[in-house]
C-alpha cells in the first residue's frame, strides 16, 4: 500500500511538471521570436548585410550561384528566404515550408500585382516567415529576386482587412508587391496586408 501511495505521488508530480512545462511553452512560444529578433538586431550585422543585398548590383551569374532561387529580402524583418511556387490545391504544404506566391497573381517580370503570403505564428512553427510583417512601415524597402533578376519595392501601406477582403489579390495596372499574413498575432481573425510599389529603374 505504501508503494502504491508513493507511485501515485510520483505520477502526480510528473503530471504537474508536464502541465507546468506545457503552459510555459504556450506562454513563451509566441514571444520567443521577438527575443531572437532583438538579439540578432542588436548583436549581429544581419540587417546591414540585407540592406546591402537590396541595394547592391545584382547579376545573373551571382544569382546562378545562389541555391535559394527566387527569394524575398526584407532588411526591416531580418528576412532572406526562398519563395515557393505551388498549385492552389497544395497551399497547406506550401505555407508549411515558407513563403508562397499566390498562383493567380502576377510575377515581377510581368508587372501587375505579385502576391506573396506566409504564416505568421503557429505552435508547431512559432517563427513563421511573416512573423514580423507588422514591423514594415511606409518607405521601407523590399527586394524580390525573380528569375535571376532583382526587383526593389518601397512599402506604401500596411493595414488589417477582414478575410473577405479578397480584392488585395486582384491584379493591378501598376507593378506592385502585396504581402499578407494572419493578424493579430494572438487571435488571427484578420489579414495583415503590406503593399509595396516597384521603384523606378528596378
Amino acid at each position: 500500500m505504501r508503494t502504491l501511495h508513493f507511485s501515485l505521488r510520483q505520477a502526480n508530480n510528473l503530471l504537474f511538471a508536464l502541465i507546468v512545462l506545457l503552459n510555459g511553452y504556450v506562454i513563451a512560444a509566441p514571444a520567443w521570436p521577438r527575443l531572437s529578433f532583438w538579439w540578432r538586431a542588436n548583436h549581429s550585422s544581419q540587417q546591414a548585410q540585407l540592406t546591402q543585398a537590396v541595394h547592391s548590383r545584382f547579376s545573373a551569374s551571382a544569382a546562378a550561384n545562389q541555391a535559394t532561387g527566387n527569394s524575398l529580402i526584407i532588411p526591416t524583418m531580418l528576412l532572406h528566404q526562398t519563395t515557393l511556387e505551388a498549385p492552389k490545391g497544395d497551399w497547406f504544404n506550401a505555407l508549411k515550408q515558407g513563403i508562397w506566391r499566390w498562383p493567380d497573381s502576377s510575377t515581377p517580370d510581368r508587372g501587375g500585382n505579385t502576391v506573396l503570403l506566409a504564416h505568421r505564428f503557429s505552435y508547431t512553427g512559432p517563427h513563421g516567415a511573416f512573423y514580423f510583417l507588422d514591423k514594415l512601415r511606409p518607405g521601407d524597402e523590399i527586394a524580390l529576386v525573380w528569375d535571376f533578376k532583382k526587383y526593389v519595392y518601397t512599402v506604401l501601406s500596411s493595414r488589417q482587412v477582414p478575410p473577405s477582403e479578397t480584392s488585395i489579390e486582384d491584379n493591378t495596372p501598376d507593378a506592385r508587391l502585396t504581402l499578407f499574413t494572419c493578424a493579430p498575432l494572438w487571435h488571427p481573425v484578420n489579414r495583415l496586408v503590406v503593399v509595396a510599389t516597384l521603384k523606378a529603374g528596378s
